[in-house]
């Protein structure tokens, strides 16, 4: 019979034991479920800041791409410019050169 007392006190304490550890593993759980829901939130927080930088990036990219199809009408209205600057310098050079040439003209006649 003592054995049997022995046996059921054994079996109380390690059901206690038992109950103890899962008490401790439950509050541990509950910490690491806290900590877990801090993260997630970061997360949350981190990711909102990722699409926001690239909704500004996106619009970056698209300000860039219409600056530079100005870029290149203006360019190619100055090279324009710089075409017709430069056939009117030769043309101002053959008409300075055809009134010398009358001027001379004019000078031989009597």
């Amino acid at each position: 019979m003592d054995a049997i007392k022995k046996k059921m006190e054994k079996l109380a304490n390690e059901t206690n034991e038992a109950e103890r550890r899962i008490a401790h593993f439950e509050e541990v759980k509950a910490a690491n479920e806290i900590e877990a829901d801090k993260f997630e939130e970061q997360l949350r927080v981190i990711q909102k800041k990722i699409q926001n930088m690239e909704s500004s990036y996106d619009v970056c990219i698209e300000d860039l791409f219409n600056q530079t199809v100005k870029l290149e009408g203006m360019e190619k209205k100055a090279s324009n410019a710089e075409q017709e600057v430069s056939a009117l310098r030769g043309r101002l050079i053959l008409l300075q050169e055809n009134m010398r040439s009358k001027r001379k003209g004019c000078a031989k006649l009597p």
